[in-house]
């Protein structure tokens, strides 16, 4: 390790203002709050910004940590960057004395660049450009893809000379978003998030509708409530379990609840089931017990919720790697042969019983 690398924190740590740039989604920027709250430890001075994807930002919205979170519109497929050159210059005029990369992908490499920032360092988790050094002089190495991604991150500030303590999720929901969910009656309720950004995630429909009728009749008193995002697929998916399961106890979140008001749905669950999706990771950060359905692929435990209250059925995918995936459009074949059965008496057994036997 370089020794400017090493004393990255010692030549920064009079910074006023900091800059992290991560335009990852919902569950990278979940992952980026232990590291947040350690930079703000850390730089107690500063004013910290973050920019990331919006529904990212919204998240980072509720970290106490962070000063300003900027939001950095993308869409599939990504648009240029010059589209929001607009924003760039805006961030320029911030005047930024440091900025943390820990992402390294290409167009993240290129807005840590245009920040200005003196001091830029970054984890060399993306390509291994010949250009990058000279946008941004300081590579921490990739970090083990075995340890979760909140982990790495918290390496890579500790490799930057910074002494970093055991993770802590400090998310803030505000009172308004609270009283969103209480007006619910949904008061420990489990959790279902049947959907994930691509259909290659997703458990099949009827599968989420058998398993939910388990529940129930093993439960009567349970409540479940689902949620998604506003893709019309999403939901389409919501309002077909809805009319198929026919069940007053199970509640959709409306397409227009917000970040804010998701995290205090969740807060009162009992218990999140889903799959390899953002809302996964929200749940974990605010200390909701989980049930993950994943397929099996290289980097899988960067992404489980690990411990005690969280557990995980991982199937092995014989076209994970395949490109394009012969399933790209769904169902995702290797997810559908979980039965509804198997992941009913995983979360009807164990310690997670004890979570909803007086339901």
């Amino acid at each position: 390790m370089s020794n400017a690398l090493a004393t990255f924190y010692r030549n920064t740590r009079a910074a006023r203002k900091i800059i992290v740039v991560d335009l990852g989604f919902l569950g990278d920027s979940v992952h980026l709050i232990p590291a947040l709250v350690e930079l703000r430890r850390h730089y107690p001075q500063a004013e910290l910004h973050t920019i990331s994807a919006t529904v990212g930002a919204e998240v980072l919205r509720l970290v106490p940590a962070v000063t300003r979170a900027w939001a950095f519109p993308l869409t599939a497929p990504s648009p240029p960057w010059w589209r929001h050159w607009g924003l760039l210059r805006a961030l320029r005029r911030e005047q930024f004395d440091t900025a943390f990369n820990f992402s390294g992908g290409d167009r993240a490499i290129f807005v840590t660049a245009v920040t200005g920032a003196r001091w830029r360092v970054a984890h060399a988790a993306g390509r291994d450009h010949f250009w990058r050094k000279w946008l941004i002089p300081l590579w921490v190495p990739r970090q083990p893809q075995s340890i979760p991604v909140f982990q790495q991150r918290l390496q890579v500030l500790a490799a930057c000379g910074l002494e970093v303590g055991a993770p802590s999720w400090d998310l803030k929901i505000p009172a308004p978003a609270r009283r969103y969910a209480e007006s619910l009656n949904l008061a420990s309720a489990v959790h279902l998030s049947i959907n994930a950004s691509s259909p290659l995630k997703e458990w099949p429909l009827e599968h989420w509708i058998s398993l939910a009728r388990k529940m129930l009749e093993a439960a009567p008193a349970l409540r479940l409530v689902a949620s998604g995002s506003k893709s019309g697929r999403e939901q389409e998916r919501l309002t077909a379990m809805a009319a198929k399961l026919n069940d007053k106890r199970l509640t959709v979140l409306a397409g227009d609840c917000g970040i804010a008001e998701l995290g205090a749905v969740l807060q009162g669950c009992r218990l999140h089931i889903g799959g390899d999706s953002g809302v996964l990771h929200l749940a974990m950060a605010l200390g909701v017990p989980t049930v993950a359905l994943f397929r099996d692929y290289a980097a899988k435990n960067e992404w489980l919720p690990q411990g005690p209250t969280h557990r995980h059925l991982v199937v092995p995918c014989q076209c994970v790697d395949a490109r394009p995936p012969p399933c790209a459009n769904g169902p995702a074949r290797c997810l559908a042969a979980l039965a509804p059965q198997q992941v009913f008496e995983s979360v009807w057994s164990g310690q997670l019983i004890n979570l909803l036997r007086d339901s």
